[in-house]
């Protein structure tokens, strides 16, 4: 220790003097004596210290190795952990000390002498929790990590992860050559890496795979570190494995992906294209086929620059909005022209970016088939006029604009005389052929802005706008006359001719709606007949001897309700197969107290006129409700009874709430339920009636579509709406099967609907020729005079009994 130990005989206070801590213990372990260093180092008053009171700053399991060794023997060398509360001086200690101690007969007592290794112990505490930390840390990381010796290539260090890779643990493993490891097979793989670090002192990455202990194969990354001592020699080297399994097989799956997609692009008749931002950055063969240009044309273009210019603002909408939606627009190809495509939009990983895929559907031909289906519904198949349909849309159009103009119109009825004499004698296509001629001659008397029609059989009708001038109008009906009868060549060199008689209504004088209008030219088309035919005749006001009852008849419409006076009828509706009882269309009349039972047509317009349709119809939505729910309760028929609807009855506000109650109040289910609503309500607000179509349908109620070709909807609307029966009109009906254009339109119909997979129902079916052939073209349902008439609700129920019966 480097200072002189007194003898002892000197004065024991002398210990105080050396810098280390002394005790002078007897051999039960009391102090006679602690010197100054010890004292300081424990921060105790020597009188504190003396006896056993020093023993107390021992732990215990050191207190009894001291005094067991301090019983017997003269010399001792011990390690000690003492704790002070620190009461002398406030300080709280923790000491460690190397205890070395002689035992002095002479004296009687142990010296000892405490070397403070505090420092020391406290560094190996702190060097050994890094040291678990760290093998914690090691053992942990998603990664396997060793070291081995340069000189031997021996393992100094692994961890766990890496140890279990090669069936071993973290103490076994160590000392073993990396040969033993790893085997010899994989050593030879990677001996150039490993040369690379041991001769080149350089740090190596590659890839491998690695068959596990327990038989798996898996991807790794290994990263091979030079360790370098400080004279720059290699001591050793690290090795770094990460499991990059997941990533390969995640690159595996994308370009499997991205193959099955290249097949897919490749293999698909319809055009897709990949764009981001707007950019064109990939696309098959057909888009390039439809549009003329070639894929390199097309790769880097933006996309808008190939979209129609009236497009442009849809289709830039919908990019940035980022929807995947389908919706129509049209492209305009190398050469300038327009082609009509839905555009089918979807968002899609790619690799790692984030592309729009767009599949591009060619929709000429639906928009052919669209377009012939609708003319087929509104021209005439014979002479290509616009039909009687056609006809009541358009004057309803031009009646609404001349009235906001104040301009007048002028309606001419034109019927041939005697034409029937034609088909009798000549046949029907002498007859045909007159009346495509006729309808040429009409067409190249008028101007290009009056409209003309083939309004059924040998009538016609021509509407002349402008505000034109009684004696305007009487000069076009002296040329029409003088066009139509000029003879036309038959076979054999037979002439044959026909004259007409034409009646003239005048807008708004002689009627404000186009039913007023066209049943005065009527009647003033009859007055030209009476007068000996081949001659024209306008309107007489003074004729029109029931303009009084209609005005009469308004009144009593009004009171009608209250008073109980309308009534239900209903129309069986039978499947076309077998003609099982399937639903029950109810009709609305007016069980008049003078001029007895009316139907709708001798007062619907009044309603619709006085705004009572909606009160009305509400009557016979629970009227309805209640017939359908008594069937059902007496076991008769549990079949959907069908209520028509007026524009204004759908269009209010609470009308879905109104089907509801009607629903509730008779406690009928939805099912039992079907509206029929024209095409031209669904036209209207195609959102609007698309979510209120949709709350309808989640009360279970059944959607027809009445009177189906008689309006403008198109298919892409009516695909998108949750229809459920479509109703062929009458009209198409009353020539079946004779009239080939009639038998083109219930095809195309009956044919389009079952695509959709919607029911569909003819009306009108009053001859057994047309119900065999609607059954026959496979019509799911009929409704008509021919299966029965319109009963009442008693008689409907006799009707009903006695078909459920056999």
């Amino acid at each position: 220790m480097g200072a002189v130990v007194p003898r002892l005989t000197e004065d024991p206070c002398s210990w105080d003097d050396l810098p280390s801590a002394v005790l002078l213990l007897a051999r039960d372990g009391r102090a006679s004596h602690a010197n100054a260093a010890f004292c300081r180092l424990m921060g105790l008053g020597a009188e504190a210290a003396r006896g056993a009171g020093w023993q107390q700053l021992l732990t215990d399991p050191d207190r009894a190795t001291l005094l067991g060794a301090l019983a017997q023997g003269e010399h001792l060398s011990l390690p000690l952990h003492l704790c002070s509360p620190g009461e002398h001086d406030g300080i709280q200690r923790e000491v460690w000390v190397d205890c070395v101690a002689q035992w002095r007969p002479s004296r009687g007592c142990w010296v000892c002498v405490l070397h403070d290794v505090s420092a020391t112990r406290q560094a190996e505490r702190v060097a050994s929790v890094q040291a678990e930390q760290l093998r914690l840390l090691a053992d942990s990381v998603p990664a396997l990590i060793a070291c081995y010796d340069a000189r031997e290539q021996r393992c100094l260090f692994a961890n766990r992860p890496y140890a279990l890779t090669f069936g071993r643990d973290e103490q076994s493993i160590l000392g073993l050559p990396i040969a033993e490891v790893i085997g010899e097979a994989a050593l030879r793989r990677i001996r150039p890496q490993l040369d690379t670090v041991l001769i080149e002192q350089r740090a190596v990455a590659y890839e491998r795979q690695l068959v596990r202990a327990d038989g798996r194969t898996q991807w790794v990354e290994v990263h091979l570190l030079p360790q370098l001592a400080t004279d720059g020699r290699l001591i050793a080297f690290f090795v770094l494995i990460s499991d990059i399994s997941r990533h390969r097989l995640a690159e595996q799956a994308v370009r499997e992906s991205e193959e099955r997609l290249g097949k897919f692009m490749q293999a698909s008749a319809e055009g897709i294209v990949f764009h981001k931002d707007g950019v064109i950055t990939d696309a098959n063969a057909p888009i390039g086929m439809l549009v003329g240009y070639g894929l390199d044309e097309l790769m880097g273009r933006r996309t808008l620059d190939f979209v129609a210019p009236d497009q442009v603002s849809k289709v830039a909408a919908v990019m940035s909005s980022g929807q995947e939606t389908t919706y129509e627009s049209a492209l305009i190809d190398k050469s300038g022209r327009r082609i009509p495509v839905e555009f089918i939009v979807r968002t899609m990983m790619r690799g790692d970016e984030r592309l729009r895929m767009t599949i591009v559907r060619d929709i000429r031909d639906r928009h052919a088939a669209q377009a012939h289906i609708h003319h087929l519904a509104h021209h005439d198949a014979l002479t290509g006029l616009p039909n009687r349909l056609a006809f009541m849309a358009e004057i309803d159009q031009l009646m609404a604009r001349a009235a906001a103009s104040r301009e007048a119109l002028a309606l001419l009825f034109i019927d041939l005389d005697h034409f029937k004499r034609v088909n009798d004698s000549l046949g029907h296509l002498a007859g045909d052929e007159l009346l495509k001629t006729v309808a040429q001659r009409i067409g190249a008397v008028l101007r290009a802005s009056d409209v003309v029609a083939r309004f059924g059989g040998d009538e016609f009708m021509v509407l002349i706008g402008g505000g034109p001038r009684l004696e305007d109008v009487a000069d076009v009906a002296r040329k029409l006359l003088a066009a139509i009868e000029v003879p036309l060549d038959a076979e054999a060199g037979r002439s044959i001719s026909v004259t007409p008689s034409i009646g003239i209504a005048m807008f708004p004088g002689d009627g404000i709606t186009p039913a007023e209008l066209i049943k005065h030219a009527d009647t003033a088309m009859y007055r030209a007949k009476a007068r000996g035919r081949a001659t024209y005749q306008f309107f007489d006001p003074t004729l029109a001897s029931n303009a009084y009852a209609a005005l009469v008849l308004e009144g009593e419409l009004a009171q009608a309700l209250e008073r109980g006076e309308f009534v239900l009828h209903f129309q069986p509706q039978v499947r076309a197969g077998d003609g099982v009882l399937v639903g029950a269309e109810a009709l609305i009349r007016w069980q008049h107290p003078e001029r007895g039972l009316l139907l709708p047509d001798q007062f619907i317009p009044l309603a619709e006129q006085q705004r009572l349709m909606l009160p009305i119809g509400t009557w016979v939505l629970h009227e309805a409700a209640r017939a359908a729910r008594r069937w059902h309760d007496d076991g008769l028929c549990a079949v959907p009874v069908a209520v028509n609807l007026s524009a204004v009855q759908f269009q209010a506000p609470d009308f879905v709430s109104t089907v509801a109650q009607a629903l509730a109040g008779a406690g009928l289910p939805g099912r039992l339920l079907e509206l029929e609503l024209t095409e031209r309500m669904l036209m209207d607000e195609l959102p609007e009636v698309s979510g209120r179509l949709a709350q309808l349908k989640a009360l279970g109620i059944r959607l027809s579509v009445d009177d189906f070709g008689t309006g403008y909807s198109s298919l892409g609307h009516l695909k998108s709406l949750p229809i459920d029966k479509m109703k062929i009109d009458r009209s198409f009906v009353v020539d079946l099967p004779e009239a080939r254009g009639s038998v083109a339109i219930a095809r195309a119909i009956i044919q389009m609907a079952r695509s959709l997979g919607i029911t569909v129902i003819a009306e009108g079916v009053e001859t057994e020729a047309q119900r065999a052939f609607l059954a026959r073209e496979r019509c799911d349902e009929l409704q008509g005079e021919a299966i029965s008439p319109s009963l009442s609700l008693q008689a409907f129920e006799a009707w009903a009994g006695r078909v459920a019966s056999g």
